[in-house]
């Protein structure tokens, strides 16, 4: 990361990490195709009702690995081995310790959370035996963010991706068996994501005990460093506010879609999993701007910084142009692969032409994120997107949506506040620009 051509590195480096996303996304898509094919539209919609809980609970700590991605990375740069390993270590016992606090929160809020969002009571009971099997894997999930992390950090994005396969199809069997062969329904489906996520965060810590350099985990060594984790949190604590934000926004939002009935609410859980894919390939090139930059930061190379943020940036926007129309062509087919519903492909059509065509902007606001994360700015990224995202939607919810109750006009919230937040965060990062690349004398790189 330190040396040589910039461009086909950051693009290896960033494509296995958004293919580990789009698998992960892919993953649980499975669990929303196979209860829709074989359970029913309640079970879909079940399913489909707890993304944006999941995803405020793991989006806090893929931030706060960011942290962890970011330290190492540094110590890296700098050449300081036994920070390495402190951080290594450090990361492991806090993903563990962390996961089980938040479980412990998770069960006993589960139903309110539920509650909160309006699910319907048809749908209440599946929907919380999903909630609360999901959360009771929370420590192995967070274990496998922070592992990946410390593999990323050094450049290496195939082994999580390695994992993330074996766990994955892992996971499709399950659901299927669980499923067809037991006769369950949401909470089989949960049953096998826990199970799945177990087998890669035990394939990922078996390789950190067998690895033969500075990132090798020794038991004698598993604890936490107070400087370590303080640094940690400091970068990654904002990181995880920023994707908590959107995360409590899309509870505002999937209340608002839970009102409009049971069809609208498997169209949205459909149409959110083809969507997503997108995103996954924009997030990667965001990660390798953080790492690169957080080497680089390290090694107090100033210019290469700046010359990742100019690559990442153009890689991102161009990805964030093709996706769209790779999901949008074949949209009414992938979202017949969820349910056969042609109500669900319509509606499902509405939100997907509504997210995409508009993903560029997303694109921009996580490259400028993810240079000023790399650098260990992250506190006012994560302000910026509590107002600017968090903020504008619910207005919108209330407001808006309140007054003319369509559901394209609550999709139309999401490019809103994307542009509000993206050019927000733009003015930050041409403000701090000649601190960011200041070179180590003090002087504007």
């Amino acid at each position: 990361m330190l040396h040589g051509p910039l461009g086909w590195k950051l693009f290896y480096f960033a494509v296995p990490v958004a293919v580990t996303g789009i698998l992960q996304q892919l993953f649980n898509a499975a669990d929303v195709a196979v209860v829709g094919q074989f359970a029913s539209k309640e079970a879909m919609a079940a399913v489909g009702s707890n993304s944006p809980i999941v995803g405020l609970l793991v989006n806090l700590f893929v931030g706060i690995s960011l942290g962890a991605n970011v330290v190492i990375s540094m110590a890296i740069g700098s050449g300081d081995r036994e920070r390495i390993s402190k951080a290594v270590h450090t990361a492991v016992v806090f993903a563990v310790l962390a996961g089980l606090a938040m479980t412990a929160l998770g069960e006993a809020i589960s139903r309110p959370m539920l509650e909160l969002l309006g699910v319907p009571e048809n749908i209440m009971p599946m929907a919380l035996a999903y909630l609360r099997i999901y959360i009771a894997g929370l420590p192995v999930i967070f274990l496998y963010n922070f592992e990946s992390a410390i593999f990323r950090s050094h450049g290496d994005t195939r082994t999580p991706l390695i994992c993330l396969i074996i766990s994955g199809a892992l996971n499709v069997v399950l659901n299927l068996f669980f499923v067809i062969v037991v006769g369950m329904d949401a909470d089989g489906v949960a049953l096998a994501t826990v199970i799945s996520n177990l087998t890669s965060s035990l394939l990922m810590f078996i390789m950190l005990l067998t690895a033969k350099s500075d990132f090798r985990v020794e038991f004698s060594k598993l604890r936490i460093d107070g400087s370590a984790l303080a640094q940690m949190l400091r970068i990654g604590v904002p990181a995880g506010v920023q994707g908590m934000v959107f995360a409590i926004s899309n509870l505002c939002i999937q209340s608002a879609i839970n009102s409009l009935g049971s069809d609208i609410m498997a169209a949205s859980s459909a149409a959110f999993n083809i969507e997503i894919l997108a995103y996954f390939i924009i997030n990667g090139f965001g990660q390798a701007c953080t790492t690169f930059t957080g080497q680089n930061s390290g090694a107090r190379l100033p210019e290469r910084c700046r010359t990742v943020f100019k690559i990442t940036m153009l890689q991102s926007l161009a990805a964030s142009v093709i996706m769209p129309v790779v999901l949008l062509l074949p949209g009414r087919f992938l979202l017949g692969l969820f349910n056969p519903d042609p109500v669900i492909a319509d509606e499902g059509m509405v939100r997907m032409k509504m997210v995409l065509a508009f993903e560029f902007i997303n694109a921009a606001m996580e490259i400028l994120s993810g240079a000023l994360r790399g650098h260990g700015y992250s506190l006012a990224p994560a302000l910026l997107t509590l107002v600017g995202v968090c903020g504008l939607r619910i207005f919108w919810v209330f407001t808006i949506f309140k007054a003319h109750r369509s559901f394209g006009l609550l999709m139309a919230s999401y490019p809103i506040s994307w542009a509000i937040t993206a050019a927000a965060i733009a003015v930050y990062y041409i403000v701090m620009r000649k601190k960011l690349y200041a070179d180590p004398a003090g002087e504007a790189a």
